[in-house]
């Protein structure tokens, strides 16, 4: 049996890793999520709605413990403004197709996370019920994780909430004292900028044609998303950036 010291040190590692529901569609779920989370030791949870769910429908679902998960939920209006302060964003999903990641079962997914839990926030992102994370949500994710099944078909929310969660909490109990720990990372919000800087270099050094906007920028997005930048990495590329713009306009390096 875990010792009670080995769970607080579990439960201590994910203060920074908060669950992101994108427009879910029954209040319910989200009450079966804030179970799911408390009892793995994750007490921030993030709904992504236009609306307000309801308070009774999500108390049905989650146990008199778990009602602080509730109580501590914030709603916010985009994924952008969920993830924002986030340094690794993990999107959950099933479907797979071009311009989309490799997706990792939960247990390597969790064994990159780890050693980023100590410096970095994280978030762990789950799509709406009936069609799940859109390409566009997945912009915003470092890595993709999907939840093999026998019959190829997807499981409801809280099953892969609760999946997952597990994965994670149990990777911690095991987790050694040496294990190597990733630095502080950039941010989802310092990354959005950095790629409206790339994408403002990029044309005006006419390398962008009209027609192939997108498919470059959603290829860069996903490469500097994958790799992790430091934040002092992106200062380099914007600096970089700002210069090529100077030069580009005729005016002279700074």
């Amino acid at each position: 049996m875990a010792s009670e010291k080995k769970i607080e040190q579990a439960v201590q590692s994910l203060s920074g890793v908060r669950i992101v529901l994108v427009a879910p569609k029954y209040a319910e779920n989200i009450g079966s999520v804030a179970r799911i989370a408390h009892n793995m030791g994750i007490g921030r949870l993030v709904v992504v709605a236009q609306d307000a769910p309801s308070p009774e429908d999500m108390a049905r679902t989650a146990t008199h413990h778990a009602k602080s998960v509730l109580a501590n939920m914030q709603i916010v209006a985009t994924l952008a403004e969920a993830v924002a302060d986030c340094s690794w964003v993990v999107g959950a999903t099933a479907r797979q197709g071009r311009g989309r990641f490799y997706l990792e079962n939960p247990r390597r997914m969790v064994a990159g996370i780890l050693p980023k839990l100590a410096k970095n926030k994280v978030a762990l992102v789950f799509g709406p019920e009936d069609r799940g994370l859109t390409n566009e949500d997945l912009s915003y994710c470092n890595s993709g994780v999907t939840i093999p099944t026998a019959d190829f078909s997807s499981i409801n929310l809280a099953q892969a909430v609760g999946l997952i969660c597990y994965e994670l909490f149990s990777g911690l109990m095991k987790e050694s004292a040496d294990t190597p720990l990733t630095p502080s990372l950039a941010s989802s919000q310092v990354l959005q900028n950095l790629r409206g800087e790339v994408k403002a270099t990029l044309g005006v050094i006419g390398y962008l044609q009209e027609t192939d906007v997108e498919y470059w920028m959603h290829q860069f997005t996903h490469f500097a998303n994958r790799i992790g930048l430091l934040a002092r990495e992106v200062k380099v590329i914007k600096g970089i950036c700002r210069q090529v713009q100077w030069l580009a306009d005729g005016r002279p390096g700074k």
